[in-house]
């Protein structure tokens, strides 16, 4: 019976149709940075003050300045309030003049924004003081529509493929996405945003399946981390795109309606055959497998085709299965356990370090730059020195910056700056080792299952981070030894996984664990 390696082999590990189907899978990948940092620029801070417009009623022939005076209070800094005003009053306007007025309420009419500013999220849903909550809270339920999708779509995949889920993905970033820049209600762009983070969820889960099935052994590494260079080429793009439109309305648009010019991967996106042939879809398999040898301008044996089946009675995997074997318990606990540190950290970082001396959206393209060579190196470091030694190192440098920043006084600005950026390239690579990593480690009938338990639990540490943050109310040090500790004791973790540089995938729960470098060693001799 033929290994699904030799098929590989036959057709070509690299060939033209991998390469294209990489481009395939880049692009959706391209557009998901959007989604994910786009809203930062829509809720930028500006001034305001509370609406007073009722005292034109009795002075119409008052100056703006003049309206201001008499019915906002100035704080301590001797600037107007943002949040309180005067209690409107059933007087003419000498009484005002000549008493003026003392007790105060909060804001009852509505905000006064500055004329030239362009209309924002905050601006258009007064997401200001009491309500300024709500872009947190919206912020979290995005988060748990990653959750939620990383959960559904993952186990979903296993079952009806990953090409569907990809494809239905698409179409429900591409529709809610571009839905959300006509929503007459926050309430309603909230419920939105869960959707487009569900679809954001599974996009990025079966883009992994999708990158690493179709390739040979030597270049899975290359083929997934490519893909994931999008992302940090995205972050880059969102920064002059949220420079040049400042229309939060129009900036949702051009962010989400590109999503729809790829819905010709309906014709062209091909389903994972090796996933096709744990489903006993042998004469599916055969289709697609023929139709990328004739692209990669290769030949696939007939005898080895034949040979093509699966390896026992199929069975689709499921959640539970992850937890039956003992291998796949000690995989599933350390890998979700991995995940969390590299999302808490990974936001921990960027969430703490706001202050690089430069603007927003300048700061926003060095957050790309970052990640960009952070991606890269991942193709060379993988396959010099392994998954597991790659994995824990990162996690333990990642934290151990976090740990250091703890003693380096405030003051220090340049410092912190530059090991924090350090501490984002560490923890920007350690994710995409993960993938790599993770899908190797899985079976094909639980792999999509598998990332997405282990994309939930970075859900959960992204939710957290930002809850840990305010605890430096306390002491400074607090969050960042959080943030420190967790990877590093979860690095150490990383010692008990095995090696899977230069394995074949496994097909099903039964097929032996990866062997380590020195069982390798052992059988070679």
């Amino acid at each position: 019976m033929a290994e699904f390696g030799d098929l590989l082999k036959a057709l070509g590990e690299f060939g033209l149709y991998q390469k294209l189907l990489i481009l395939l899978l880049f692009l959706p990948l391209l557009l998901n940075p959007f989604q994910m940092v786009g809203q930062v620029f829509m809720v930028v801070e500006v001034p305001h003050h509370c609406d007073t417009s009722w005292i034109l009623a009795v002075g119409p022939n008052l100056t703006e300045e003049e309206q201001l005076n008499l019915t906002l209070p100035r704080g301590p800094d001797g600037h107007f309030e943002q949040c309180s005003m005067f209690s409107p009053v059933d007087w003419d306007l000498d009484s005002i003049l000549a008493y003026g007025l003392n007790h105060t309420e909060k804001c009852s009419s509505g905000w006064v924004y500055p004329s030239e500013q362009p209309p924002s999220l905050l601006t258009e849903f007064d997401l200001v003081c009491d309500r300024a909550i709500l872009n947190d809270v919206s912020q979290s339920i995005y988060m748990a529509g990653l959750l939620i999708g990383a959960m559904v779509f993952g186990m979903l995949s296993d079952r009806i493929g990953r090409r569907p889920v990809f494809l239905i993905c698409i179409l429900l970033q591409a529709v809610f996405g571009l839905a959300t820049a006509f929503v007459p209600h926050f309430y309603v762009f909230m419920a939105f945003r869960f959707v487009v983070g569900a679809a954001v969820s599974g996009i990025m889960i079966a883009d992994v399946s999708l990158a690493t099935e179709w390739v040979g052994v030597s270049h899975r590494t290359k083929a997934l981390v490519i893909t994931h260079t999008a992302g940090a080429t995205g972050e880059m793009l969102v920064a002059g795109l949220t420079y040049g439109i400042r229309h939060w309305r129009l900036l949702e648009i051009a962010g989400s309606a590109p999503m729809f010019a790829l819905f010709f991967y309906i014709w062209v996106l091909p389903e994972s055959p090796r996933w096709l042939v744990t489903k006993g879809r042998i004469e599916e398999a055969k289709k697609v497998l023929q139709k990328a040898a004739a692209t990669n301008k290769r030949s696939l044996p007939p005898e080895l085709l034949e040979q093509l089946k699966p390896e026992k009675e199929v069975k689709s995997g499921s959640f539970l299965d992850l937890f039956r074997t003992k291998n796949l318990l000690k995989v599933t606990l350390i890998m979700a356990c991995v995940w969390f540190a590299d999302s808490i950290v990974y936001y921990g970082l960027s969430l703490s370090v706001t202050d690089f001396g430069l603007d927003i959206y300048l700061t926003q393209l060095a957050f790309g730059a970052v990640g960009l060579p952070a991606r890269i190196s991942c193709i060379f470091l993988l396959e010099w020195f392994g998954r597991k030694k790659v994995q824990g190192i990162l996690l333990l440098l990642a934290g151990t910056i976090c740990l250091i920043l703890t003693g380096i006084p405030e003051d220090q600005a340049v410092v912190i700056t530059v090991l924090a950026t350090i501490g984002k390239f560490t923890a920007t690579a350690a994710f995409s080792t993960s993938y790599v990593y993770t899908a190797e480690l899985f079976p094909t009938i639980l792999r999509q299952t598998g990332v997405g338990l282990c994309s939930t639990m970075a859900r959960v540490a992204g939710i957290l981070a930002p809850l840990i943050i305010p605890l430096a109310q306390y002491h400074r040090a607090i969050p960042k030894a959080i943030f420190g500790s967790i990877p590093v004791l979860v690095a150490l973790f990383c010692i008990l996984l095995p090696e899977t540089r230069g394995i074949d995938l496994a097909d099903d729960t039964g097929k032996q664990e990866p062997l380590d470098e020195e069982q390798k060693t052992e059988v070679s001799l």
